[in-house]
């Protein structure tokens, strides 16, 4: 499903979006997130508000924090927090900042904000899962294609592939806000270090799922969904 077909889960999304209101809303950083978001909390990930504090649990990362408003309306559609919560987005006494903030707001596994720090805590994340002998539980994390200008993604990307962290997931959303590129591409940056990794349209909720699902056995996986600008 494509963002030209009717989805009434997407239109409730849309309605929880304009809940919040703001000057520092970042809205277009949000909304090209929102498809993808969607599909991994409803179709992908083992979590939800019962199994938020289980140690078996799959985590999701949220790196692109300055774009918050997808991410909390998934969540309180999902039930983890009330949606009465939305209308107070950003006021001194919410819980819900311009920034997610993980010991404010339920399901959030990191406080984030700071471009570059979600990929290498995702890493780590995977790395305590091993050591606790916890292979079945997936990291997700989600970053910004201008996140890849910063040089500690690029340390993670280098150490994940040859590590063999099939446990870690990382969801690019590309909008063309990058200062700098790869020749052929994201993925081709990430394939370049050893990771399993495909472009699919940011939007097709069949292509994220068939993504976000195919196997790469022994690989790190990278899905870089693409965004038109006009559209983020």
């Amino acid at each position: 499903m494509t963002n030209t077909d009717i989805d009434p889960d997407i239109d409730r999304l849309h309605g929880l979006m304009a809940l919040m209101t703001g000057d520092e809303k970042h809205s277009p950083a949000a909304t090209s997130t929102l498809d993808a978001l969607w599909v991994l909390y409803d179709r992908v990930l083992r979590i939800s508000p019962a199994s938020v504090d289980r140690a078996d649990r799959d985590r999701f990362l949220l790196s692109k924090g300055h774009g918050p408003m997808a991410y909390y309306a998934v969540l309180a559609a999902k039930g983890f927090f009330p949606e009465a919560w939305l209308t107070g987005f950003g006021s001194y006494d919410s819980p819900l900042g311009h920034h997610p903030d993980r010991t404010l707001v339920p399901g959030a596994e990191i406080g984030s904000g700071s471009l570059g720090h979600g990929l290498p805590l995702a890493v780590g994340s995977v790395l305590g899962l091993r050591a606790q002998g916890l292979t079945d539980s997936h990291v997700w994390v989600l970053i910004g294609d201008a996140e890849l200008d910063e040089g500690s993604n690029h340390e993670a990307i280098a150490f994940a592939g040859p590590a063999g962290l099939e446990q870690l997931h990382t969801l690019v959303i590309d909008n063309s806000s990058a200062t700098y590129g790869w020749p052929g591409g994201i993925a081709s940056r990430f394939e370049a270090a050893g990771w399993s990794a495909e472009t699919v349209d940011g939007r097709d909720h069949e292509a994220l799922y068939a993504a976000f699902t195919a196997p790469h056995p022994g690989r790190p996986r990278a899905v870089v969904a693409r965004v038109e600008p006009k559209n983020a």
